[in-house]
């Protein structure tokens, strides 16, 4: 069974999670909803409750929908966790397809967003406080990894939690991402930062206490720590830049997705 994990970083992703919550909903909620023609990404688009919208499951700012792209096999009629859910968007979505689902973030406000009527977890990725071999898919978009400093622990979590011939596919920053600015023009095309430096980006409050921080891992970094917990990689999905979506997200954006990829998805299976 999982061991409680006491960590500030825990800690902090949740506060930090919890108090944005609103605000990352208002912005992205219809990208999320598979709409890229109402998708405007900042802080003044109108306000969009999740569970009024359409269900999609987007990977990644390219907007990889599950729909076509099918990384997690059947869902129909199995039991599916998403890790770093957020507002349940995609779990939505697994439950219109047929899966038995839960939904598990770190942020009970993240959650609030779900519908009630879905199964809903709060709870640390690195410490699961679920069965084991209690389901048969598990998946994230962009949820738990980046921002955790122990991916070994919640690989050998979601390892423990999946039956034999599970799958786990996940989303993350493409790892090349961070040898270069968080600039969507010309500016982020110039390499600023060694890909090798893994130091974290952190950052911290008035009172010198840590308040947000992302992880960096080489693509090597993340078969390793697969590997080592068990997993076998099947793929590693770097999507294009589709040529009908013309909106910027942070660093991800038509000119620098032309150029270099931003995302990586990674599908793996135990063994």
């Amino acid at each position: 069974m999982p061991v409680s994990v006491p960590d500030a970083i825990v800690t902090a992703n949740r506060r930090y999670w919890d108090a944005w919550a609103p605000g990352y909903q208002r912005e992205h909620a219809p990208f999320l909803a598979g709409l890229r023609s109402a998708w405007r990404p900042d802080a003044s688009a109108p306000s969009a409750d999740p569970g009024d919208l359409p269900a999609a499951f987007v990977w990644c700012p390219e907007g990889v929908d599950e729909s076509d792209a099918r990384l997690l096999g059947t869902v129909a009629g199995r039991d599916v966790l998403e890790v770093g859910a957020g507002a349940a968007q995609c779990s939505r979505w697994l439950r219109h397809e047929g899966a038995r689902v839960v939904a598990l973030d770190l942020s009970v406000v993240m959650l609030a967003f779900a519908p009630a009527s879905l199964p809903r977890v709060q709870a640390d990725a690195g410490a699961l406080p679920l069965a084991d071999s209690s389901f048969d898919i598990a998946c994230s978009a962009f949820g738990a990894l980046p921002f955790t400093p122990h991916a070994d622990r919640v690989f050998t979590e979601v390892s423990r939690v999946l039956r034999p011939g599970g799958r786990w596919v996940f989303s993350v920053s493409h790892p090349l991402r961070w040898a270069l600015p968080d600039d969507p023009g010309p500016g982020g095309l110039e390499i600023t930062r060694s890909y090798f430096d893994r130091r974290p980006y952190v950052e911290f409050d008035e009172d010198g206490a840590t308040d947000y921080a992302e992880f960096h891992r080489t693509v090597g970094d993340w078969v390793r720590l697969l590997v080592g917990t068990g997993f076998r990689v099947l793929d590693i999905v770097e999507p294009t830049w589709p040529e009908d979506l013309h909106a910027e997200w942070g660093g991800w954006s038509p000119l620098r997705g032309a150029l270099v990829p931003g995302t990586a998805i990674f599908c793996c299976e135990t063994p």
